[in-house]
C-alpha cells in the first residue's frame, strides 16, 4: 500500500504536489469516495477527478519517458488556454493512458529548455529544493550593471520570499544598452532570476534556460520542437543525491569550538 499521491505519479497522471491540491480542493474520489491525506491505495481502486474517471496505465513495465523541449518565448507551461494563448502541451507527443508532467516552469517570456516526463515522481524529485538541482540560464537584461551589483547577485539579496543568489555569473558580452550574462543557480522559486536582476535595478529583456541538471539544450533543437532522451541520466541524480544528504545527516561536520 502506497500513498494516493505517489500512486498517481509514479503512474504519470500528474506531480504529488498537484494530486496534493486536488484531495485539498476535494476534487479527487477514490472508489467513489474523497481523498484524504495520507490514503493509502493498492492500486486497484477506481480514481475519478471532478467526477470523471482517470484513466492511466498502472503497470510497472510501462517505461518513464523523458523529452527535451525548447519552449519558444509567448507559450504558456499549462494545461489550459489564458486569452488564447498556446501551450507547450499542444506541440508534444500523444500519450495513451499517461499525461506528460512539466519538471519545474518558464513564464510566458522566457524560453529555452523544458524537461517533460510521464514519472511524476521523478519530476517531483527534480525539482524539489532538497536536490539543489541546478538551473542555468542566458540572461539579458538592460544598462551596465556596476561591480557591486554583481556582487550582492553572487553573495545574496533580500527577495520578498527569502535570500537567493546565483551560484555562478559571468559576462557574455552585449552592444548599446544591453548585456549578456550566464548565471547559475541551484533552485526553481518563482520567477526569481528575474526577481533577482530587478533588485539591483536592471529589467531582463531576454531569458534563455540552456541547462537543468545534466541535460543541455541541444544546440540543434529548432525552437518549438521536442527531442527524447535517456531517462537514466536523471533518474540516478536524485538517488545519488538522497544518499548523500542522508549520510550528511548522519555524520555532520563537527563544529568549530567555541572561543574562550
Amino acid at each position: 500500500m502506497i500513498r494516493v499521491q505517489k500512486y498517481l505519479a509514479d503512474a504519470g497522471v500528474a506531480s504529488r504536489r498537484k494530486v496534493e491540491g486536488w484531495i485539498a480542493a476535494g476534487r479527487l474520489t477514490v472508489n467513489g469516495r474523497p481523498a484524504i491525506p495520507g490514503l493509502r491505495v493498492a492500486g486497484d481502486e477506481q480514481y475519478r477527478l471532478d467526477g470523471r474517471p482517470l484513466r492511466f496505465s498502472s503497470s510497472a513495465a510501462v517505461a518513464a519517458r523523458v523529452i527535451a523541449y525548447n519552449k519558444p518565448e509567448g507559450e504558456l507551461v499549462t494545461r489550459g488556454r489564458r486569452a488564447g494563448r498556446p501551450t507547450v502541451f499542444t506541440a508534444l507527443p500523444r500519450l495513451k493512458g499517461r499525461r506528460w508532467v512539466a519538471v519545474g516552469r518558464l513564464d510566458l517570456n522566457s524560453s529555452g529548455l523544458l524537461l517533460l516526463t510521464t514519472d511524476g515522481a521523478l519530476a517531483h524529485r527534480l525539482m524539489h529544493p532538497s536536490f539543489g538541482m541546478e538551473r542555468e540560464y542566458l540572461v539579458r537584461v538592460l544598462g551596465r550593471p556596476s561591480a557591486g551589483a554583481l556582487q550582492r547577485l553572487v553573495e545574496g539579496v533580500l527577495l520578498d520570499d527569502g535570500l537567493a543568489r546565483f551560484d555562478s555569473l559571468a559576462e557574455q558580452g552585449g552592444s548599446g544598452s544591453n548585456r549578456w550574462y550566464r548565471v547559475v543557480l541551484g533552485e526553481g522559486r518563482h520567477r526569481v532570476v528575474r526577481r533577482l536582476w530587478s533588485s539591483q535595478g536592471h529589467a531582463v529583456s531576454r531569458l534563455v534556460r540552456v541547462r537543468y541538471g545534466p541535460v543541455g539544450l541541444p544546440r540543434d533543437l529548432p525552437r518549438g520542437r521536442w527531442r527524447e532522451i535517456d531517462p537514466k541520466c536523471l533518474t540516478l541524480i536524485p538517488q545519488a543525491q538522497a544518499a548523500q544528504n542522508e549520510r550528511a545527516i548522519a555524520s555532520p561536520r563537527p563544529r568549530p569550538a567555541a572561543s574562550p
